[in-house]
């Protein structure tokens, strides 16, 4: 079965989408997929060719995602947030021939775009108010193809790729994890079936954005495979605009990341409060969800908040906590048709306490796109190693204790130390520095630099104004909110920084030890 076919079995008067105060039923969402079918075709793509979306959370990118999967193309959709340079890296490493933007981003592409982007044919304009006169519009395009056949949505071969979803990752450099649309059912089975249990009367709003993992799970796939209704916004999912999401489109089910529900239980005390009368279930992933987070929103709002862990090249969560089955701190459980295990640092099982967590299932991307050699030793027989240190407990939860690498997530996205380390040791009084992940005092994860500097005249507060200032080049997520002078930085014999050391000097800070 295809994607088309899928979702498209549900009540076609049913409302799929619920966007910017407007109701999209299945049988219109079903109509404008094919418009967009067509327009893809006249356009001229074929089978295996990558179509980038660089589109807001809309109707737009649901139905380019429907209509350039089922024709066998292949989706890659991009982060909005990211910088332009990142968007280009993309487009670049998927070769993609055609892209789909919106209306204001379509010259600052263009702008940044150089020679590496010579395999991108066509830039098509999503222009929603009609003011877009000298590009190819999708407007246009569907009017034009409106006289074309019905096309033909072909039922995928197997270990055919269907998009690409791109991750930082664990080295900083963008890395695309290939999956095919079986992935996207086996998750739905999976996680959706088990945890969030949709009836067609549920109401999906998710914080995270459609180009991410968990995201597209959330708005896309488990709304629109239920027959259930998704909650899209185009703005950005500040605590003010959840807010008013809340109280107005009356979801039944919220996801977010740790530090969106920590922003909206400060709004809550200090703002307005949230309405949550109409939420049964809220979940949360990214990074590991502070047990007392967790236990502060179920007893301000009396709504559980499920934690899990997934990952980009998983699609979706593979670990979560049940309805009243929750243990606050840990990951949950592991889900059905899922495997785990863990292996010490020789590969070696470790039938007690922690280890590297390793995980197979049915979802597992086929590769990173162009990266054979990461490749290799990421998905390996059949597991996909995580990076992740987990630990088991007797009663099968599951409690994350880290990273086997130096990287770390906050605000449920990837921080890579030596790209921070990068920006802050081009400024002129900085000799040497190290990144590693710190907790803010609510317990969540960020940025530290252990900063060793050149002779300081001024003192060290001004350089760390200075370095502030110079970090404001990074998205604020991988900016440090700590900076620490140090003398010198502890080195292994073979020159490389002993970051252990550095997190267990701000542990035993933070503990009174020091």
């Amino acid at each position: 079965m295809n994607l088309f076919q899928a979702i498209f079995e549900n009540n076609p008067s049913h409302i799929a989408i619920r966007y910017q105060d407007r109701d999209i039923t299945y049988d219109e969402l079903r109509l404008e997929s094919l418009s967009t079918a067509r327009a893809l075709k006249l356009l001229g793509v074929v089978d295996g060719d990558r179509v980038a979306l660089m589109l807001h959370d809309s109707p737009e990118f649901v139905t380019a995602f429907i209509a350039a999967c089922s024709l066998g193309a292949i989706v890659v959709p991009i982060n909005m947030a990211l910088p332009p340079e990142d968007q280009c890296s993309i487009l670049h490493n998927s070769g993609a021939r055609f892209a789909l933007v919106e209306y204001d981003t379509r010259n600052t592409l263009l702008t940044v775009a150089n020679e590496k982007l010579q395999q991108l044919e066509n830039i098509v304009v999503v222009d929603r108010d009609g003011e877009e006169s000298r590009a190819i519009t999708l407007q246009n395009l569907k009017s034009d193809a409106a006289s074309l056949a019905e096309p033909l949505f072909p039922e995928p071969f197997a270990h055919q790729a269907a998009f690409i979803l791109y991750t930082s990752g664990s080295t900083g450099d963008p890395k695309g994890a290939v999956h095919r649309q079986a992935h996207i059912f086996f998750t739905n089975q999976a996680f959706c079936s088990e945890v969030l249990k949709l009836t067609a009367a549920d109401r999906l709003f998710s914080s995270s954005r459609l180009p991410f993992a968990y995201g597209l799970g959330n708005s896309f796939s488990f709304p629109l495979l239920n027959g259930a209704t998704t909650i899209l916004c185009s703005e950005k999912p500040t605590p003010e605009i959840i807010a008013n999401i809340l109280s107005k489109e009356r979801p039944t089910i919220f996801f977010g990341v740790p530090v969106v529900f920590n922003l909206l239980l400060e709004h809550h005390r200090s703002v307005r409060k949230l309405d949550s009368s109409s939420l049964r279930l809220c979940c949360s992933a990214g990074e590991a969800l502070p047990a007392h987070l967790g236990e502060e929103w179920e007893r301000e709002f009396g709504v559980q908040l499920l934690d899990g862990i997934g990952s980009t090249e998983m699609l979706h969560m593979f670990m979560s906590n049940h309805e009243n089955d929750v243990r606050y701190g840990s990951s949950g459980k592991l889900l059905k048709g899922y495997e785990a295990r863990l292996l010490d640092e020789h590969g070696e099982e470790v039938t007690a306490g922690e280890g590297n967590l390793w995980i197979k299932g049915e979802s597992a991307a086929l590769c990173y796109w162009e990266k054979p050699e990461i490749s290799k030793t990421t998905f390996v027989d059949g597991w996909v190693r995580t990076g992740d240190i987990y630990e088991r407990d007797a009663d099968g939860f599951w409690f994350h204790h880290g990273r086997s690498d130096d990287c770390f997530k906050s605000s449920g996205q990837w921080v890579s130390p030596v790209e921070v380390e990068g920006v802050l040791i081009n400024h002129e009084l900085v000799r040497q520095v190290a990144v590693v992940e710190d907790f803010d005092s609510d317990g969540l994860p960020c940025a530290c630099a252990f900063v060793v500097s050149h002779k300081v005249e001024s003192g060290v507060a001004n350089l760390e104004n200075e370095l502030r200032l110079t970090a404001g080049a990074l998205p604020k997520f991988k900016r440090p909110k700590r900076y620490v002078f140090v003398d010198e930085l502890p080195y292994t014999a073979t020159g490389k920084i002993q970051r252990f050391k550095l997190r267990r000097s701000l542990r035993q800070k933070d503990n009174g030890s020091e």
